[in-house]
């Protein structure tokens, strides 16, 4: 969400709708003549945001609408403020185009942005929400009138402020379409730049994206034994990594150095019935493992699907005991040195390689 307060007053209130030096005395002036009054939800709602119950509307807002001297389309911006705030800092909960007066808030969109002006999680505070109008960007009126509500919010995004890297290929699993289960590279913990992914290739070629459903950015081979990275899709397309031979491989990649290994991977290779994840941050604490899923491709990469976990830690165990397990210290991603993962509350999307403990967690599912 952006901050558009100091930018809708800046803007000057008048259009002239012709340019032309000849027609000067005879140009039709738009002007604002009343603005926009939010009329549901009527101030003073108490909510409580549930993170089980995100993707449901939390209000409707409806308003009546701004006038203007002449008919025009008419843009509006849903904003929220701290109570007593100025609107200086104030977040977009939503906008519509074509003179629409009303739009749905999602428990989401009311819990960021909450979080986003300095809400705490399970804490109640007060906010106010005015509507905003404009034309074309211009003529921009405030509502005179707010509504003032009362929100607890749950605990919001977690910060994850990293690049992602996906294999595609017909040397994968997902072959040469970019948004079919694509394997990702597994991040390192303590360098946001390396990324590692030992496991099964079948002969053919890959290239790395970014993106799930698009080719750009993407990284193959360059010169001189580095990588070309591919920003847009207007830029050059590198070449691809081949492997000749199916078989284990271990391909690394850094994006700084803009190097990268790929050599046969000769470790051990123990096969494991299920894999899951255990902790206080699970559904089953440190009693009962959530069980993963094993791919079909590769035996030893292992997923979990968006999976709801709380603040406290976790490690991966096979075979339901704790003959096996791995963990690390790092939030995220990592490679095993037998420490329990900490967790920030979330929904997460999970990925585990029991070749060498790698894992990688994306939250904010």
């Amino acid at each position: 969400m952006k901050n558009i307060y100091k930018t809708l007053i800046a803007f000057i209130g008048v259009l002239l709708v012709s340019c032309d030096g000849d027609d000067v005395d005879t140009r039709t002036i738009l002007a604002p003549v009343s603005t926009a009054e939010i009329s549901a939800p009527s101030t003073g709602q108490n909510v409580v945001l549930d993170v089980d119950k995100a993707a449901e509307e939390a209000f409707k807002f409806t308003w009546a609408p701004a006038e203007y001297s002449n008919s025009v389309a008419v843009r509006y911006t849903l904003l929220i403020d701290k109570k007593g705030g100025d609107f200086n800092a104030a977040k977009i909960l939503k906008t519509t185009t074509n003179s629409i007066t009303e739009v749905s808030v999602l428990n989401r969109e009311l819990n960021q942005a909450a979080i986003d002006l300095g809400g705490q999680p399970e804490v109640a505070a007060d906010y106010d929400v005015k509507i905003a109008s404009n034309v074309s960007g211009g003529f921009v009126q405030i509502s005179e009138g707010l509504i003032t509500m009362t929100i607890t919010p749950y605990t919001g995004r977690v910060p994850y402020n990293f690049v992602d890297w996906y294999l595609v290929g017909d040397a994968t699993v997902s072959g040469w379409d970019t948004n079919k289960g694509n394997q990702i590279l597994f991040r390192s913990g303590t360098n946001a730049n390396e990324y590692k992914f030992t496991g099964y290739f079948a002969a053919g070629a890959f290239k790395l994206i970014s993106t799930p459903g698009q080719w750009a950015p993407s990284i193959g081979i360059g010169s001189g034994g580095t990588i070309q990275n591919r920003p847009t899709e207007n830029d050059p397309d590198p070449s691809n990594f081949s492997i000749a031979t199916a078989g284990y491989y271990t391909f690394t990649v850094n994006t700084t150095t803009n190097l990268y290994t790929l050599a046969p991977y000769t470790g051990p290779i123990a096969t494991y019935t299920t894999v899951g994840i255990i902790g206080s941050s699970t559904a089953g604490a440190w009693n009962v493992s959530t069980p993963m899923i094993k791919s079909s491709f590769n035996p030893h990469i292992w997923t979990l699907g968006v999976t709801s976990l709380n603040d406290g830690e976790m490690k991966f165990r096979a075979n339901d005991a704790w003959d096996v397990s791995w963990g690390a210290k790092t939030p995220f991603s990592g490679v095993n040195t037998g420490d329990n993962i900490p967790v920030s509350k979330s929904k997460y999307v999970i990925y585990f390689n029991d070749l060498d403990g790698s894992y990688l967690m994306i939250p904010n599912q």
